[in-house]
């Protein structure tokens, strides 16, 4: 018996309805995610990207078609269900780090914690081993006013992994980065495929694109374009 991909649109279509016309944001878009890969999403602003992205990680529900997660159809799931998916086997990703900024780096990571199965007791030093991993540990005090942009979304990269997701989903994640300090946050999501994590990442950035090992490509909502890459890295 063959496997089901491991995550997969089919048929999948938003539309929100405005007052006069409906906005279609995704028609029909079908998309299979093989467990371990760096699928890349493309295109223009209000092709879809994020829509698609909000979707795949349990953020907003489809109008029609399904999202399924090895086989299970996860769109339909009721908001705790979903909320605890969201926790167990997702982490996300924004251009804009989403840091409390009253809270330290190391507090930041916890709040993720606040609704996992973990004791209580374990949640600094999970916080703190995740922080050691890439290489931050020293900031873990820091407030986000004190990160440079890079340190920032580092940090919103250790919250993203402190509860050791399956599915890495990222939003335009180096949008509000220099090229260098970009490129160092790429490599560590190239590190996270290689230790065995799905990447799905929005950007319009071709160079970014390139970095994955598949780019997907969206115009006015559809699906236009699929093609492998190379992984280039520049």
């Amino acid at each position: 018996m063959i496997a089901p991909p491991f995550l997969q649109a089919v048929e999948v279509s938003r539309v929100y309805p405005r007052f006069q016309n409906a906005l279609v944001a995704l028609d029909g878009v079908s998309l299979e995610v093989n467990r371990g890969s760096f699928v890349a999403i493309m295109g223009p602003s209000g092709s879809g990207k994020s829509t698609l992205l909000n979707l795949l990680g349990c953020l907003d529900t489809p109008s029609s078609g399904r999202i399924l997660l090895e086989g299970e159809d996860i769109a339909r799931l009721d908001d705790r269900a979903a909320s605890r998916l969201r926790n167990r086997r997702l982490g996300f990703l924004f251009q804009s780090f989403n840091l409390i900024p009253q809270m330290t780096v190391v507090e930041n990571i916890e709040t993720v914690l606040l609704y996992s199965d973990r004791p209580r007791g374990e949640w600094r030093s999970r916080a703190l081993a995740v922080l050691e991993s890439i290489q931050l540990a020293e900031r873990a005090a820091h407030r986000p006013a004190e990160l440079s942009g890079g340190e920032a979304q580092r940090v919103a990269l250790a919250r993203a992994l402190v509860n050791d997701p399956d599915i890495l989903l990222a939003d335009e994640p180096t949008g509000n980065l220099d090229s260098k300090t970009g490129e160092h946050v790429l490599d560590l999501l190239l590190g996270l495929q290689d230790q065995g994590r799905t990447i799905v990442l929005v950007t319009h950035d071709e160079a970014v694109a390139r970095r994955a090992q598949r780019i997907v490509e969206l115009k006015d909502g559809r699906l236009v374009r699929a093609r492998q890459t190379n992984g280039e890295t520049s």
